[in-house]
C-alpha cells in the first residue's frame, strides 16, 4: 500500500468541513462533520438519515496467496469547555473539580479562549490476510477507545486561575469484518463493514451534537494488495463488468490511488471521487479543486480585520496553521492559484 500518497489524499477527506469559513465558531460550523459519520447503532433508528455503518464491495485480480490488508481511519470527537472561574483561585483544589461556568469565548489578557470540538486522528488496522484465509471464514476485529476527562488551569497575569479549559472525549468503540468470495477464475469480490458499536444511553432523547461524540467522524478505509490487483469499479474491464455492477457500496466509493496504471492501492471515500485522484500541485493545502477554492478562501483571509484574524488564530493548531499559510504565500503563488488549465484525461492518453 502507497501510504504516503494515499495518506495526502486521506486527509483532504478526513478534514473536508473540519473548519468552515469564515474559520470562526458561528452558525456554519456548528453544522460540521457532514461526510462519514459513523454514529452509534443504539442512536440510529431515531436519526434522520444518519448511518451507524458502511460497506464497501471491490474486485481483486489474484489467487488464493494474494495477500489483502485494510486500515480503517476516522476522527475521534473531543468537546473543548471553556469555564470561567469567579471569584478567581489562588491555588487549584486538591481532589475536586473547581466550580466553573461554561462560556462560548473568554478573553483572558492577550488570549482568547473558544469552546470548540476537536477531531484526534484514529487508526485501526485489519492486519495483512492471504485470501485463502478470508475465503475460509470471515475476518472480524473489534476495536475501543477510552473516554478521557483532562482539565487546564488558566491563569491572568496576577497568576491567579480565572479559568478552566476542559478537554472531554466520549469512549466509542466498532467492529470491521471482512470477507471474501471467489466470482471468477482469479477474481475475487471483497465485502468490508465498518460498524459503530458504541453502547448508548437514553439515545432516544440524545440530540444529534451529542451523538456525534460517540460517532466515528469522516470515516475512509484504506486498502492495499500484495501480488494481486485491485480492479477499477469506474472502468473495469469489459469481461467484468458485470461483476464490478454487482458490487454494493454503502456510504463510501472506492477508487484507485497512486500513479496512473498503478493497482496496489485503493481509497474507500466518503465522499465521490475518480480513480487516481490528486490534490492539485498549484495548491498549498488539500484540496481537490484545481486551485479556484483555493483562490477564493485565500482572498478571504486576507481581507479579514486584525481582530477576525486573532479570533480565528485561537480557535485551533489546525486554524492558525492555516491563516499562517495563508498570509506567508509568496506573490507567484497567489498567481498559481488563479486561471489554471488542465487537457482532459482522455485528450493526454490519445
Amino acid at each position: 500500500m502507497n501510504r504516503a500518497l494515499v495518506d495526502h489524499i486521506a486527509n483532504a477527506l478526513m478534514y473536508e468541513g473540519y473548519n468552515l469559513y469564515p474559520y470562526r465558531p458561528s452558525l456554519k460550523n456548528h453544522k460540521r462533520w457532514t461526510f462519514g459519520g459513523l454514529f452509534p447503532e443504539a442512536y440510529c433508528p431515531s436519526a434522520n438519515g444518519d448511518a451507524a455503518s458502511l460497506q464497501t464491495e471491490f474486485l481483486i485480480q489474484g489467487d488464493a496467496w494474494t495477500t489483502f490488508e485494510a486500515v480503517v481511519r476516522f476522527l475521534h470527537l473531543s468537546d473543548r469547555i471553556t469555564g470561567e472561574i469567579d471569584p478567581p483561585l489562588v491555588a487549584w483544589p486538591s481532589g475536586a473539580e473547581p466550580e466553573f461556568r461554561p462560556v462560548p469565548v473568554l478573553q483572558v489578557g492577550a488570549r482568547r479562549l473558544h469552546s470548540w470540538q476537536e477531531g484526534e486522528e484514529r487508526e485501526v488496522s485489519l492486519g495483512r490476510l492471504p485470501l485463502k484465509k478470508l475465503l475460509r471464514r470471515p475476518r472480524s476485529v473489534r476495536f475501543a477507545f477510552p473516554g478521557v476527562r483532562r482539565l487546564e488551569p488558566v491563569r491572568d497575569e496576577d497568576r491567579k486561575i480565572v479559568a478552566v479549559k476542559v478537554q472531554e472525549q466520549k469512549a466509542i468503540a466498532g467492529s470491521i469484518e471482512a470477507r471474501a468470495i471467489e466470482v471468477g477464475e482469479g477474481l475475487f469480490r471483497m465485502t468490508l463493514r465498518v460498524i459503530n458499536c458504541t453502547p448508548l444511553n437514553n439515545s432516544v432523547a440524545m440530540s444529534r451534537d451529542a451523538a456525534l461524540l460517540h460517532s466515528l467522524i469522516s470515516t475512509h478505509v484504506l486498502l492495499g494488495v500484495q501480488d494481486g490487483a485491485f480492479v477499477s469499479l469506474l472502468d473495469p474491464p469489459h469481461h467484468w463488468r458485470e461483476e464490478a455492477a454487482a458490487c454494493r457500496n454503502v456510504g463510501v466509493w472506492p477508487v484507485l490511488v497512486g500513479a496512473e496504471e498503478q493497482t496496489d492501492t485503493m481509497l474507500a471515500s466518503p465522499i465521490i471521487l475518480y480513480d487516481y485522484p490528486q490534490v492539485a500541485p498549484e495548491s498549498p493545502g488539500e484540496f481537490f479543486d484545481g486551485t479556484e477554492i483555493d483562490e477564493m478562501l485565500t482572498l478571504r483571509i486576507l481581507t479579514m480585520t486584525d481582530e477576525e484574524k486573532r479570533d480565528m488564530a485561537a480557535v485551533d493548531e489546525r486554524t492558525r496553521a492555516l491563516l499562517e499559510r495563508t498570509e506567508s504565500l509568496a506573490r507567484q503563488q497567489m498567481l498559481g492559484l488563479h486561471g489554471t488549465m488542465r487537457r482532459p484525461k482522455e485528450e493526454v492518453d490519445g
